[in-house]
C-alpha cells in the first residue's frame, strides 16, 4: 500500500491537529466509521437524522475541515455527511488505488451504502469534484442535485500554475506564503484558521502525482440531474474556460458560473449552494 505520509511522526501530527480542530465543529455531529471494499471510511454527520441527505468530498490534501464554514447553515435544511477521502489527510484508511482504475465509484456506493443513503445531493471540490462527476455518470440515479465547486478532470489540468507555485518553496516563510496564494488563490489571505493546517499537511504528506483522469463526453452527457457548477476565473489548477465550455456544451441540467477574481481557492459560496439545493 502506498505511504500517503512522509514518516509516522508527521502522520501523528496531522491526526493529532486535526482532531483537535475536528473538536471546534461549529454544529453538534456524530463521527461515523463506514466500512467500504479500500478499508474504513471515516463521516462526520451534523444536521437532523430525518432530513434529506447531503454528502461532501473534499478535494485532494483535505479533509472534512474544509466544510466546517458550511455545515451550520447547510445542517439547517439536510442531514449532512462531511466524508474523508481515502488516501489522504484525514482519518480514513491510506487506500490509494490509481484514479483510473474504477475504484472510487465503487468505493464511494460503498460510503453510500454504509450511511443508508439511496440518493443524495452531493457537494464536491476539486479532487472530490472528479470524484462526485465520475460516480453521478455512472450512478445518476443516486445523486439529486450535484454541486462542483472548481472540480478536476472536467478538462485536462493546468501544469504551468502547479510548477511556478512549486519553485517559491525553498524561500523560507515569504516563499511559503507566495507559493500558498500562487496555488490557491487570493482567498487564502482570508482563510487565516486553515493556513497553518495545510501547512502541516504539505510537511508530512505525499501529495498525489497522477493526472486526473478526464471524464469523456458520452459520460457526461450521462449527467442528468441538476448540476452546479461554480469556478475561478484565476485557477491555478483548472482550465476553468475549458472547463466550463465542455459542462456547457455536454450537460444540459448544468448552471456554469465563473467567478473572474477567484482562484482555486473560492470565495464562501454557503448561500449560493444552499439556493440551488433548495429550490422553490
Amino acid at each position: 500500500m502506498t505511504a500517503i505520509y512522509t514518516s509516522p511522526d508527521g502522520a501523528r501530527a496531522i491526526e493529532e491537529r486535526y482532531r483537535e480542530l475536528l473538536a471546534g465543529w461549529p454544529v453538534p455531529a456524530e463521527h461515523l466509521r463506514v466500512p467500504t471494499r479500500e478499508g474504513e471510511t471515516f463521516v462526520v454527520a451534523s444536521g437532523p437524522a430525518d432530513a434529506p441527505p447531503l454528502v461532501l468530498l473534499h478535494g485532494s490534501g483535505s479533509n472534512a475541515l474544509m466544510w466546517a464554514p458550511d455545515v451550520a447553515a447547510w445542517s439547517e435544511r439536510f442531514r449532512v455527511y462531511a466524508v474523508d477521502v481515502v488516501g489522504e489527510p484525514g482519518l480514513s484508511a491510506p487506500a490509494r488505488p490509481p484514479l483510473a482504475s474504477g475504484a472510487y465509484p465503487l468505493w464511494f456506493g460503498d460510503v453510500l451504502d454504509g450511511l443508508g443513503v439511496a440518493r443524495a445531493a452531493v457537494v464536491a471540490v476539486s479532487l472530490g469534484g472528479w470524484l462526485a462527476l465520475d460516480f453521478a455518470t455512472r450512478h445518476p440515479d443516486r445523486v439529486e442535485r450535484l454541486v462542483l465547486l472548481t472540480p478536476a478532470g472536467v478538462a485536462k489540468a493546468k501544469i504551468a500554475g502547479l510548477l511556478g507555485a512549486t519553485l517559491l518553496r525553498p524561500f523560507g516563510e515569504w516563499g511559503k506564503r507566495r507559493s500558498l496564494e500562487a496555488l490557491l488563490g487570493p482567498e487564502v489571505r482570508r482563510q487565516h484558521g486553515s493556513v497553518e493546517f495545510v501547512r502541516l499537511v504539505s510537511q508530512h504528506f505525499r501529495y498525489r502525482r497522477e493526472p486526473v483522469p478526464v471524464v469523456d463526453d458520452a459520460a457526461l452527457r450521462r449527467a442528468t440531474m441538476p448540476v452546479l457548477a461554480i469556478l475561478g476565473g484565476r485557477d491555478a489548477f483548472i482550465d476553468s474556460p475549458r472547463t466550463a465550455e465542455r459542462l456547457s456544451r455536454l450537460v444540459p441540467s448544468a448552471t456554469v458560473q465563473v467567478l473572474p477574481d477567484a482562484g482555486h481557492l473560492l470565495p464562501a459560496q454557503t448561500a449560493p449552494v444552499l439556493e440551488f439545493l433548495t429550490p422553490g
